[in-house]
């Protein structure tokens, strides 16, 4: 992992994963529940999910961000505009099953105001650098519910092919999803 960086918006310090031209991507903390909330929360930039997510499902979304790094060493990161130190969403990379084993997967979330800016793309770039250089994977994978149109774009701009397909069984509903994939 990279070394650490320092968020002055929540105070507290942070290790820095990677840098794109616009962002920083950093280690998410409890000073982030209230950034995470803004997408969680947000029915519409939860439509792949089917439901805006409670508190209580929120703080497991960040609880289990953070024990993802102290097992994997990374997890979902947060995303900071350079300039402004804002939260603009979450970008990383998450063990995820996959014809019964566990593979990377880059995945994103970001803030609605947000979308349409090219923030996802250019953060699933950097995860994905950072999967080949820095955690030495041979491939990196995208797992991507058919209908998320948006995302499915992210995936092939980030040179993604389509290797197979997997059911996910989620609050009682059947949600078919594409698995992308990216070799080094």
């Amino acid at each position: 992992r990279a070394g650490g960086g320092s968020d002055q918006k929540s105070g507290g310090a942070r290790a820095m994963i990677a840098e794109t031209e616009r962002t920083f991507l950093c280690e998410l903390t409890e000073c982030d529940f209230g950034n995470l909330c803004t997408i969680l929360q947000d029915e519409k930039a939860m439509y792949a999910y089917e439901h805006a997510f409670s508190e209580g499902e929120v703080r497991e979304w960040l609880e289990r961000q953070i024990e993802r790094y102290r097992i994997y060493g990374f997890g979902l990161w947060a995303v900071k505009d350079k300039k402004s130190g804002e939260f603009l969403g979450q970008c990383g990379i998450t063990m995820q099953e996959w014809n019964d084993a566990l593979v990377p997967e880059i995945g994103y979330l970001f803030r609605r105001k947000f979308w349409h800016r090219g923030y996802a793309t250019e953060c699933a770039a950097a995860c994905k650098r950072n999967a080949f250089e820095k955690l030495d994977f041979p491939a990196v994978y995208s797992i991507i519910r058919e209908n998320n149109l948006p995302s499915i774009a992210v995936a092939v701009r980030n040179g993604m092919v389509p290797v197979g397909r997997q059911t996910k069984y989620y609050y009682g509903m059947v949600m078919p999803h594409i698995v992308y994939e990216v070799k080094r």
